[in-house]
């Protein structure tokens, strides 16, 4: 765990167990630009592995495009077509978002390296306000209501972190009146199970010790919420009482997180007696309560939130807007003048609770965090599908990597950067929790006022959902999460370099099978894409 120490005066304790802040504003900048960048690594190295895996599955699916030159949508095989002029297409989600200024021909000439620039400018963005602004704010909540690491991050972060997946499903539920939500979250939901924790077991500075009960809790939940979504859909259409139901389960959700450290101490209690010879010397504990008290630091949750976030005041980068860095090496003036725009945005717009004088904004300073991880959430998801539109990577595809990537990007900076810091319960129950969310709020909530008071035709309250390959999407959200469980289990619920490559390896694995079906390389799922004006 980390310790951090408040009263060492210019230095500080980092995770790694070295000293910063010794060298003045220099060492200050230092520390900042290679956090954020740290951060930044997280963006390259994944969206890396999306693009061999989905060139992969491009080739594969592609075989025999010659034979199929004749097709209406060129470099598909015939045999995988159920191509009709009409209905018998999808639209493409390129449709979804307001028209770009190139054309395809433009872009396919080098154009959207505008568009891949404009997308890791919005990492940056992402990493920036997570790192200085949003975390902190998480923090001072938590402690303003003595909550401990798990259940923060189980509810005000995933809910915070989730906020483009609510926004994007807003927008497909009344605006575009499609699918684009449900994809969004079946598509982030595979993510979220198996890339955060992996990006936190593979980025964590040391092994970090989780408490079964968080884990198994909203490993639960989730499980339940995912079989709650196939009852919605099972046959294409949400009626206005089965929005309901997925609401009400989500208000149940957090009553029973009000009552998370009375029905832990219940639980533990119960497995203790249940265990054979649970009578241990004082000094013994069990190897599924973890190695860092887990039983105590529940039923002392509140006392324990408020040591672990009294910290964060003391975390403040020196960087100015205003003082040209002088003293500091090439790069990191050029980081400075690259993060110059981004550091005045969030100094105008959003308040910096970890300052003296805007110490009680911080729900001001979270309430901020959310527009921004909203907007560029949106922005991200539409340069991503402009760049695939480019390659002319089908939708599907797409969805289950570049845009659920793209889509989770908070989760995965929040995460790691609180698991980095020690807490690596708040970083599993947010990617956790995260889905929760997304599949109780971010889909019931749209569907509920769509479907009972903005109903397509009077007295019809029910929304249509495209539902093809819902069984096939059910299988893989549990599957994935059988598979994390399993992993924590085995490692005796510790999150290290074990857990990150073991996630990656089932990560990857998934992306491979799941792109070769949706390509319809072994049976028929998805119609071809419906052409696009060039």
């Amino acid at each position: 765990m980390v310790e951090l120490a408040a009263d060492e005066g210019p230095f500080r304790t980092t995770e790694a167990g070295g000293r910063e802040g010794g060298q003045g504003p220099r060492g200050a900048r230092r520390a900042s630009a290679s956090r954020v960048l740290r951060r930044l690594a997280i963006f390259v190295t994944v969206p890396a592995a999306y693009v061999a895996v989905a060139a992969l599955g491009r080739s594969l699916g592609l075989a025999g495009a010659p034979a199929a030159a004749s097709d209406s949508v060129p470099g598909r095989a015939r045999r995988h077509l159920l191509w009709a002029e009409g209905e018998n297409c999808t639209s493409p989600a390129i449709l979804d978002f307001p028209p770009d200024i190139f054309t395809r021909s433009q872009r396919q000439h080098g154009a959207a390296l505008l568009h891949a620039l404009v997308a890791c400018y919005l990492f940056i963005l992402f990493a920036v306000v997570c790192d200085e602004y949003f975390v902190p704010s998480i923090k001072k909540l938590c402690k303003s209501f003595r909550m401990s690491d798990d259940v923060a991050g189980a509810t005000f972060m995933a809910a915070a972190t989730s906020s483009p997946e609510l926004f994007i499903n807003l927008v497909g539920t009344f605006v575009t009146e499609g699918d684009i939500g449900v994809g969004a979250v079946v598509g982030s939901a595979v993510f979220n199970v198996l890339a955060v924790p992996a990006c936190c077991g593979l980025f964590a500075s040391t092994a970090v010790a989780l408490d079964w009960w968080p884990v198994t809790r909203d490993s639960v939940a989730y499980s339940i919420t995912v079989m709650l979504l196939i009852f919605v859909l099972r046959d294409g259409r949400v009626e206005w009482y089965e929005a309901l139901l997925l609401v009400s389960v989500y208000l149940l959700y957090l009553l029973v997180m009000c009552f998370n450290a009375s029905m832990s101490r219940k639980v533990k209690g119960w497995w203790s007696r249940s265990r054979k010879g649970s009578a241990q010397e004082p000094g013994e504990s069990s190897p599924l309560l973890g190695s860092g008290g887990g039983v105590r630091a529940q039923e002392e949750a509140p006392e324990e939130a408020k040591q672990a976030f009294a910290d964060d005041e003391d975390e403040i980068s020196d960087l100015s807007l205003s003082a040209w860095p002088k003293d500091c090496a090439c790069w990191e003036r050029c980081w400075w003048v690259l993060i110059w725009p981004i550091s005045l945005l969030l100094f105008l717009t959003v308040p910096d609770c970890r300052q003296p004088r805007w110490r009680k904004w911080y729900p001001v300073t979270f309430l901020s965090c959310i527009f921004w991880i909203a907007i560029t959430s949106y922005l991200v998801a539409w340069m991503i599908t402009v760049i695939g539109d480019t390659l002319q990577i089908p939708d599907s595809v797409m969805g289950l990597t570049f845009l659920a990537a793209g889509m989770s990007v908070p989760e995965a900076v929040s995460s790691v950067i609180v698991t980095k810091q020690g807490h690596g319960a708040m970083g599993i129950s947010n990617s956790l929790g995260s889905n929760v969310f997304d599949i109780l709020l971010c889909l019931g909530l749209p569907w509920l006022i769509k479907a009972a008071f903005f109903p397509a035709l009077p007295n019809d309250h029910g929304v249509i959902i495209n539902s093809r390959g819902l069984a096939y999407s059910a299988i893989s959200l549990l599957s994935t999460l059988f598979g994390l469980y399993l992993t924590f289990l085995v490692n005796r619920f510790r999150l290290d370099w074990r857990v990150g490559l073991t996630c990656l390896a089932l990560y990857a694995a998934y992306l491979v099978l799941a792109s070769l079906i949706e390509l319809n390389v072994f049976f028929v799922v998805n119609l071809p894409s419906c052409p696009v004006p060039t």
